[in-house]
């Protein structure tokens, strides 16, 4: 499913531990990590995706985690050219996105990595909460910067800021 602007519609998922630490997975053979994330399906509602993604990704199911909150609005990232594929169509140049942040209820025993047929990721660890930024593919940082900074105003906690800066600055 892509929109009239060609950007796929997609959720992203930042789970949280009660120390702010935030979930953090390695793609399956590759050295790149993320956010567990995808694509929304047709008439699908994005909390019924992000708890899917969640499940299919994570292993967790939604009585395994609080949701605390979301991105009010989509954020967009354009994929660079090299990734886009011009001989699929509708031509998707990027995803737009909408964020949620969870906190973890369960134990993190329950976090299951292949609990479906083809795993996302191969690795996970906890990570401070704006290390995320310091990893992430080049093209997708600036959401990752704008998600990170709403949604940790949602944390209540003197272990999570709410500006990276100070925590960039520390490389």
């Amino acid at each position: 499913m892509i929109d009239a602007d060609g950007f796929r519609p997609n959720v992203g998922i930042v789970l949280c531990n009660d120390a702010g630490h935030v979930f953090w997975a390695r793609r399956v053979g590759m050295r790149s990590w993320q956010f567990p994330q995808g694509g929304i399906k047709r008439r699908e509602d994005p909390e019924a995706a992000m708890y899917r993604e969640l499940y299919e990704e994570t292993g967790l199911a939604a009585d395994d985690v609080e949701l605390i909150g979301r991105t009010r609005e989509w954020l967009r990232y354009r994929l660079p050219a090299r990734y886009i594929r011009r001989h699929s169509l509708p031509l998707c140049i990027g995803q737009k996105q909408l964020w949620f942040l969870l906190r973890l209820r369960a134990d993190e025993t329950r976090i299951c990595l292949d609990r479906c047929g083809k795993p996302e990721f191969d690795a996970w660890r906890w990570v401070e909460y704006w290390h995320p930024l310091r990893e992430v593919v080049y093209f997708k940082k600036e959401v990752y910067r704008r998600a990170l900074t709403e949604l940790g105003r949602l944390l209540v906690s003197d272990s999570v800021p709410i500006d990276p800066r100070g925590f960039l600055a520390a490389d």
